[in-house]
């Protein structure tokens, strides 16, 4: 069974890696959105009155990370097929396949992620690298703090595919997509840290940031690069990740089961 699932998700990998015009213009934007963020920001930091929680370079640091792995944490990244194949009561071809649709479909979203970020990041960070100063990207303050934020990240994105079959499971309910997509997408994206730093927001609202799973998916680890969490927290925090995806996994393929159980598919 696991033979299946890697083979379609190479599958998914080799396809996706053939968007390059797509990546090109995504490229664009994200450096457009990026430079807007960042003076924002710079303009905040000019006129604050106390000492922030980040530096501006981190600031910086953070949201040109964001924008080279956006295709790695939003939750608003959608496979239109998967949708269709719900709605349309195709998901009966689905059920004829040997293997478990939690797994096949958990592995065309990951390689969906990876195949559009691999496109777009390292054009990104090369560039914002050579950046003058406030706009470039700063290096982590040392090898160990990269490799740790290679590991988060990745654990990052298995729970933003975990998030996001949710998101699917929800339509077998709903039966819109437009709903289930628009709701996870802006509660998530939010207190994923994408819009505003979980440190830049007040206290009462990081309190409940830290109750919920999203911001252990994009601001935990954007943080661990930029050096603003210690290793110490880092590694905690790498743990508290694997018990949340753990977590995620195990929901995800009980409402899987549930909502197969009750699926109802007419035609001749």
């Amino acid at each position: 069974m696991m033979k299946g699932y890697i083979s379609v998700f190479k599958l998914r990998i080799n396809t996706g890696l053939q968007y390059r015009a797509a990546a090109l213009a995504g490229i664009g934007t994200q450096f457009f959105f990026g430079f807007m963020f960042i003076m924002i920001f710079e303009a905040f930091y000019a006129h604050a009155t106390q000492e922030p929680p980040m530096t501006l370079s981190q600031v910086v640091t953070y949201t040109w990370l964001k924008q080279a792995f956006l295709a790695l944490v939003v939750l608003w990244l959608r496979d239109n097929e998967l949708f269709q194949l719900i709605t349309s009561g195709n998901i009966a071809y689905e059920l004829c396949r040997p293997s478990g649709i939690y797994g096949l479909w958990y592995a065309k979203l990951l390689a969906q992620r990876l195949s559009s970020a691999l496109l777009r990041c390292f054009p990104i960070l090369i560039i914002v690298f050579f950046l003058p100063e406030p706009y470039g990207l700063l290096l982590p303050p040392d090898f160990a703090s990269f490799l740790l934020f290679i590991a988060v990240l990745l654990v990052g994105l298995f729970m933003v595919v975990a998030l996001s079959m949710l998101i699917y499971i929800s339509v077998f309910v709903t039966m819109s997509p437009v709903g289930s997509l628009l709701f996870f997408s802006v509660f998530g994206e939010f207190f994923a840290g994408l819009i505003i730093p979980v440190p830049l927001m007040p206290g009462w609202m990081q309190q409940i940031v830290y109750v919920l799973p999203f911001h252990w998916t994009a601001d935990f680890p954007f943080r661990v690069f930029t050096g603003s969490i210690s290793m110490s927290e880092a590694v905690q925090g790498l743990i508290i990740q694997l018990i949340w995806l753990a977590a995620l996994i195990t929901v995800g393929k009980f409402a899987m089961d549930r909502a197969l159980r009750r699926i109802v598919v007419q035609g001749g």
